[in-house]
C-alpha cells in the first residue's frame, strides 16, 4: 500500500477550494483513493472558537494544532484499513500554517504544550503545495465573500502569504504556484506538480545546478523565507546503473530519515524514488555503506524567492564557493537567480559536482 500525505496551502483567496475539486477528479481517475482532511481553522472559527474568543491567541493555536494532528492521525489510520493500493491524503492546510499567525514566543509555547518539534511537524508531510494569494498578481479576483473566516485586506493577504511560505520553507518538497497565468492554467500547473511528485507517469526529477560564490551566511539567515537544515548523505553499495543513498535531514537535534534511489536519463532529468525511514532502519542501512564513498556532510539553506524554491548547499571543505540547485517543472523553464547570489557558472552537466562524485572525491575550489 502506497499512502502519501500532502498539504495544499496558500494565501487568502488563492483558489484552494477549486483546487481540491480538481485534485479529487484528476487523481481518482488515475486510480488513487483520495481523502481530504478539512481545514481546521474554518471549522473552529465557524463554530465560535477563534483567536479573538479564546483567552489568548496561543490558547487558540494550541487547540487548532492539536485538532489538526488528531484529524490527520485518524485519516492515516483509516487509510491503512482501506482496500486500495494507492491512497492520497490531502490536507487542506497543515500544522505549520498556524505558525504564520503567531510570533516566535507563541509558537514555542505551542510546541512545548504539544511536546513536539518544528522539524517533525513540518516534514511529516510528503509534499507541500502553496497557492499564491490572488491579492498578489490577480488582484481583480481577490474577494472575502466565499469564506466567513477570511477578513484580510489585499495588503494583509500578501503579508499572510509571505508568512505562510516562510513557515513551510525548509521542507524538502515545497512548490509555490504563482499567478503568472490565468486561474485555469494555475490549477493545471498545480496538478502537474502533484502528478510529478507522485511519479505520474513516472517519478521524474528535473533540476539545474549552479556553482556560486560563497554566500553571506548571516544575510541568508536574516531572510524571513530562508531556513537552514543539516544533512548527512551516505551512499550504499548499489548496481552500476543507479545510485542508492540514505539521508539524515533536520536541525536543532531533530531529524527525518530518507532512502533515495536515482537513475539519470538526461543531463537535466532523472528518475527518482524516495521513501521515509525510521531511525532504526536508517542506522541498519548504514551497514551497507559504500566503502569507497565518504559520507557527505553539508548545511543546506532552503530559500523561497519570487515564488521559486532554491537549495544552497554549503560544504565544510569549501570556503570560496557553494552549490545552488532548483527543481523545475520542465527543462525549458527559466531560472531567476535570487538577488545577492553570484553565479560562477552552471554545472548541471558537470559530473564532478554531482553529490555522488563529491562523495568519492571532493572537487577542489576554483
Amino acid at each position: 500500500m502506497d499512502i502519501r500525505k500532502i498539504v495544499i496551502t496558500g494565501g487568502p483567496c488563492a483558489g484552494k477550494t477549486t483546487a481540491l475539486s480538481w485534485i479529487q477528479n484528476t487523481f481518482t481517475k488515475k486510480g488513487y483513493r483520495v481523502l481530504f482532511v478539512p481545514e481546521t481553522a474554518t471549522e473552529l472559527i465557524s463554530g465560535g472558537v477563534a483567536p479573538w474568543t479564546c483567552g489568548t491567541n496561543a490558547d487558540y493555536q494550541k487547540g487548532q494544532v492539536r485538532l489538526q494532528l488528531v484529524k490527520e492521525d485518524i485519516f492515516l489510520k483509516a487509510a491503512q484499513t482501506m482496500d486500495a493500493d494507492r491512497i492520497l491524503i490531502v490536507c487542506d492546510r497543515g500544522a505549520l500554517d498556524n505558525r504564520a499567525y503567531m510570533d516566535e514566543a507563541e509558537w514555542a509555547e505551542v510546541l512545548d504544550a504539544l511536546q513536539a518539534d518544528e522539524v517533525s511537524l513540518r516534514d511529516s508531510y510528503d509534499a507541500v503545495f502553496h497557492l499564491v494569494t490572488a491579492a498578489r498578481g490577480a488582484e481583480e479576483a481577490y474577494t472575502l465573500s466565499n469564506n466567513i473566516a477570511r477578513t484580510e485586506s489585499v495588503e494583509q493577504a500578501c503579508e499572510v502569504d509571505d508568512k505562510l511560505i516562510a513557515a513551510w520553507t525548509g521542507h524538502p518538497h515545497l512548490r509555490i504556484i504563482d499567478n503568472a497565468t490565468d486561474f485555469q492554467q494555475k490549477l493545471e500547473r498545480l496538478i502537474a506538480e502533484i502528478a510529478s511528485f507522485l511519479g505520474e507517469p513516472e517519478p521524474m526529477e528535473i533540476e539545474r545546478k549552479f556553482l556560486i560564490e560563497y554566500p553571506d551566511l548571516g544575510w541568508l539567515e536574516s531572510l524571513p523565507k530562508c531556513e537552514k537544515v543539516d544533512i548527512i548523505q551516505t551512499y550504499l553499495i548499489s548496481p552500476d546503473d543507479r545510485q542508492i543513498r540514505v539521508r539524515r535531514r533536520g536541525s536543532k537535534g531533530h531529524y527525518i530519515y530518507y532512502l533515495s534511489e536515482k537513475r539519470r536519463v538526461t543531463p537535466y532529468r532523472r528518475i527518482a524514488l524516495e521513501r521515509r525511514l525510521s531511525e532504526e532502519e536508517y542506522r541498519n542501512m548504514l551497514a551497507s555503506a559504500d566503502p569507497e564513498a565518504h559520507p557527505i556532510r553539508k548545511t543546506r539553506y532552503c530559500l523561497a524567492d519570487h515564488d521559486d524554491y532554491f537549495e544552497i548547499d554549503i560544504y565544510p571543505e569549501w570556503k570560496k564557493q557553494a552549490i545552488l540547485e532548483i527543481e523545475l517543472s520542465s527543462s525549458e523553464e527559466e531560472v531567476r537567480i535570487p538577488d545577492g547570489i553570484h553565479v560562477i557558472r552552471e554545472v548541471t552537466e558537470d559530473k564532478r559536482y554531482r553529490n555522488y562524485a563529491l562523495a568519492h572525491e571532493m572537487v577542489p575550489e576554483d
